[in-house]
């Protein structure tokens, strides 16, 4: 069969792409964007790329069209579709028909953590010698590729709560058929499809609902929106993960006496079952762990082999990914676009890095960061931070308040260079985006590395 795909370079679309190659359909695709790392590894799949829109490259005729979310009417090629009548789906429900239906399914949701927790999962499940399925919204370390198809009975996804396509405005996870439901936490987020705090807890119930009665649904028992939304009916057994729940953490200090999350003890029923030591650090990666931990265990991984697998763990790109380390300052790179996970990711730190300075940079980027919902709790969530830097462009309609330990800029270079004259050696700097940020990475770490090497 001939797979067209529209918006083919997204992380979860360029996933499906890698799939279908795989199980042997012939695979083309567009997108706006055609560019590196995702327009190369396509390439290197055999997968045949188109840069814009134009209708030409409906020629061939492909037997089906999968349309990606970020495609919207008045979009030349998703109008020639629909004015063709040729057989169009979204990504999702084309996963569901014809790879989902008949693996064991291991979903992770939540508005925090989703790709951590996925890649642990699925690193478990392979360390343990099983040649699993996957797709995983970013980038993960311990494993080759953000997606394949596997061999073995389960598949592992991450389960986005955001809308599937133009035509079906059901979140992506509704498709996914789970027999086991990690739920990570529950927040507002996604203001641009979601009304309210409401509207999300709704799609996250109509999810719970698909999950069988001989399934499990694993939930965060200290996150009252999740306790709310199982409330609102639930047929399927449950575990409970949190400092009241099933499963529990006992947390051990580190070099300098602190409670980094860098170990910790596993703890079912009451009963101590082992140890993880790690080179992850904070309190959501802990628990993203035991959501693992439990999942896998119920996949028939017995608990002492998921720890032994999460001993040896690589962060995903771009989750707390150290890029620098040099004349003795780290520089990290942080997916964190929500004051919760800003404030986790910056607290874990503070507790690995005790008196040390941490310099905090954010883009604030998401659709719901550009709209100022969470421009009130934003102030608070880099607190942990000795010096933060937010870059904000000319055209977001709300601002900041001053404050001595912030800077906001509208130009990235003018960031780097202040970042530059301020970072001293044992400093740590955070850059938090969702996106390319303008490349400061590199504008960041050459400047550093540039300055220093100067000095010595």
């Amino acid at each position: 069969m001939h797979i067209h795909i529209l918006g083919i370079c997204g992380t979860f679309m360029g996933g499906i792409a890698a799939i279908a190659k795989e199980l042997g359909h012939k695979v083309t695709g567009s997108d706006q964007n055609v560019y590196p790392p995702m327009s190369t590894q396509l390439e290197k799949l055999g997968i045949t790329l188109t840069q814009g829109w134009s209708p030409e490259q409906f020629n061939p005729v492909p037997d089906i069209v999968i349309i990606g979310n970020a495609m919207s009417r008045g979009n030349e090629a998703v109008e020639y579709v629909l004015s063709r009548k040729l057989p169009y789906t979204s990504g999702p429900e084309w996963l569901k028909n014809n790879l989902l239906q008949n693996r064991w399914v291991l979903a992770v949701a939540g508005t925090h953590g989703k790709t951590t927790t996925t890649s642990m999962l699925t690193w478990i499940l392979s360390d343990a010698g099983f040649n699993p399925g996957y797709l995983i919204g970013g980038v993960p370390g311990n494993l080759d590729l953000s997606a394949t198809a596997g061999i073995d009975p389960f598949f592992v996804i991450e389960a986005d709560e955001y809308d599937t396509a133009f035509f079906d405005k059901r979140s992506k996870f509704v498709h996914y058929l789970p027999n086991t439901l990690v739920l990570n936490n529950l927040e507002f987020d996604h203001a641009d499809i979601f009304d309210d705090l409401d509207a999300i807890k709704r799609q996250f119930h109509h999810m719970i609902r698909t999950v069988p009665n001989n399934g499990l649904i694993l939930n965060n028992a200290d996150d009252v929106n999740i306790t709310e939304t199982l409330e609102l009916g639930c047929w399927t057994k449950t575990q409970s993960v949190g400092q009241q729940g099933d499963w529990q953490v006992n947390l051990l200090d580190n070099k300098l006496g602190n409670q980094d999350g860098s170990a910790f003890e596993v703890i079912l029923n009451q009963q101590t079952l082992g140890t993880v030591n790690w080179d992850m650090t904070g309190l959501h990666n802990v628990y993203n762990g035991l959501m693992a931990i439990a999942a896998a265990r119920h996949a028939g991984i017995d608990v002492q082999v998921a720890i032994q697998a999460l001993n040896q763990f690589k962060t995903p790109k771009r989750r707390m990914e150290q890029i620098y380390a040099q004349h003795d300052i780290h520089v990290y790179d942080d997916f964190a676009h929500h004051p919760t996970a800003i404030t986790t990711t910056l607290q874990g730190l503070r507790n690995k890095v005790g008196d040390a300075r941490i310099i905090a940079i954010l883009e604030p980027r998401s659709n719901t960061m550009k709209m100022g919902v969470h421009k009130n709790t934003l102030v608070e969530s880099w607190q942990q931070a000795d010096k933060t830097f937010v870059y904000q462009d000319q055209q977001q309609s709300w601002q900041l308040p001053s404050d001595i330990n912030l800077k906001v800029c509208d130009d990235i270079e003018l960031i780097v260079s202040q970042v530059v004259d301020f970072v001293c050696p044992n400093d740590h700097i955070v850059i938090m985006s969702n996106g390319g940020f303008g490349g400061i990475h590199v504008k960041l770490t050459n400047a550093i590395n540039n300055k220093f090497t100067n000095i010595s």
